[in-house]
């Protein structure tokens, strides 16, 4: 990680593990933001994130090519594993795992320009110089799930155009233009008639994770535009 990217990612861990452990324990039990999932399972997920990433991490710090996850079938069950487990042992893991990603990106220094990893043995291949990026997401967007006192209008400025500005890129459906403050962007490659969607950065930045944002946006046509991959 840069420098910049470390800060962002030690504040944000930060900020989330003093929700976590601020949250009563018989609260854990209640539905998050994520379909299917309790607060307990998102902090279990955001663990194991931070686990496959250190191992990653790792791997390329030692020559040996590691996977993020064994399969996504493990990586599943392990989450319902551990976000069935006693809340304390959920704690302790997040905490461990924050530690283990933060000491395995030490270890790795600067990853050569290029270098990939798989998410999972023959699946889906990813360039290494995305994971701060990715593990910045996974603790502040999965923070907001949690439904505890922290959302978009809590991320830093920049965190919330660096997370726009992803979705930007990985859009693949009908384009749209995006007004985000004066701030201006495309998703995909709008044609002429195309509408714009307006309003605040990191309500916008919600919203393109497919989570709702409440009615702050609005959009030229009426509608809000359709996500490619949502």
């Amino acid at each position: 990680m840069t420098p910049p990217e470390q800060t962002a990612i030690e504040a944000a861990t930060d900020r989330l593990l003093a929700t976590v452990e601020a949250l009563p324990d018989d609260t854990w039990r209640v539905q998050s933001l994520c379909s299917g999932w309790s607060r307990a399972h998102v902090v279990a997920h955001v663990a194991l994130n931070a686990e496959g990433l250190a191992g990653v991490l790792g791997g390329l710090a030692d020559g040996r090519p590691t996977t993020m996850y064994v399969s996504d079938e493990r990586r599943d069950s392990d989450i319902a594993e551990l976000g069935a487990g006693p809340v304390e042992e959920i704690r302790r893991r997040l905490t461990a795992a924050c530690a283990a990603f933060a000491d395995a990106d030490q270890r790795a220094g600067v990853v050569a320009a290029g270098t990939t990893f798989d998410r999972t043995p023959g699946g889906q291949v990813l360039d290494a110089s995305l994971i701060p990026l990715l593990r910045l997401r996974e603790v502040e967007i999965h923070h907001g799930d949690l439904v505890a006192g922290y959302g978009p209008e809590d991320w830093p400025a920049e965190t919330a155009r660096e997370f726009l500005a992803w979705s930007a890129r990985r859009h693949r459906g009908p384009g749209f233009h995006v007004d985000a403050d004066g701030w201006l962007l495309d998703f995909g490659t709008p044609g002429a008639e195309a509408p714009t969607l307006s309003g605040p950065v990191a309500a916008l930045a919600w919203w393109a994770t497919g989570r709702d944002p409440g009615p702050v946006l609005s959009s030229t046509d009426g509608t809000l535009p359709t996500m490619g991959g949502r």
